[in-house]
Order: structure tokens, then sequence, then C-alpha cells
């Protein structure tokens, strides 16, 4: 990482969507130059994803639940098969932060409702390795 990867991971978090020739334009590179640093972020995995927010807020009505899933992996499954599982099919899933005490990972997430909620709990148990979960629903936030 250098100053100009620091430049393009700030101005795609502003907007993820922005054209490689304006990217480059703003950092002080080609097109292709800046089509490239971006390239290598993602492959050494410095860049995740891509996402969208949407001004849906999650608290108006109708809009969903945000909800933060405390995780403790399954016997046998890795950090690295868990974080690949989030990453290939859970697209509720917008944070996966790997934490100290007795959970392995805390998740932030928004579901459509209680019943999209559960499908989400038995597909992490049965598709990403989770073991045991503990679930909180998010009153509002700051």
């Amino acid at each position: 990482m250098d100053p100009i990867d620091d430049a393009i991971l700030r101005e795609l978090t502003a907007d993820a969507r922005l054209p490689f020739r304006e990217l480059g334009a703003r950092v002080g590179l080609s097109a292709n130059a800046a089509a490239n640093r971006v390239r290598r972020l993602v492959e050494d995995r410095t860049i995740r994803r891509f996402t969208i927010v949407t001004d849906a807020s999650p608290t108006r009505p109708g809009a969903g639940l945000e909800v933060l899933i405390e995780v403790r992996l399954a016997d046998g499954t890795t950090n690295e098969a868990f974080t690949a599982a989030l990453d290939a099919g859970f697209p509720q899933v917008l944070d996966a932060v790997h934490v100290t005490g007795s959970y392995d990972y805390l998740l932030h997430a928004f579901v459509a409702d209680p019943v999209a909620l559960d499908l989400l709990v038995r597909r992490l148990k049965r598709e990403a390795g989770a073991g045991q979960t503990f679930t909180r629903l998010a009153l509002r936030g700051h």
C-alpha cells in the first residue's frame, strides 16, 4: 500500500461505481493504471467486495430489520472457509468482524423480516459453517 492506493480506496469508498477514467484523474493516474491498481487491490483482498448503500432506512416501516449476529464456528470450520462462504453468497451480511470472547465473529446484517432472519441463520449454519449463533435486533442506530 502506498499513498496512491490510499487515495484510490478513499475515492472508491465514496463511490464504488467511479469509472476508471475519473478515478485515475482524481488520483493522478491514467485510466489503465487506475484499473490495474484496483485489480491488484482486489486480488490481494484489500478490497473484498463492491456494494451499494440505498437510502432505505432500516427504521422506516417495512424497510426490514438490522441485526447483529454473533457466530461461533462449528468444529472443523476455518476462518477462511467461513469468510469465503459469506463473500460468495450472503449479501445481507454487510460486515463480519473476527472478535475475541466466546464467539468467533460478529456479523452486521439487514434482513426483510423475521422469516428472512430465520432463513439467514439457518443458511449460516448449513452453508457457512456456523455452529452456534446469538442474534440481536438493532432498535436504533447512532
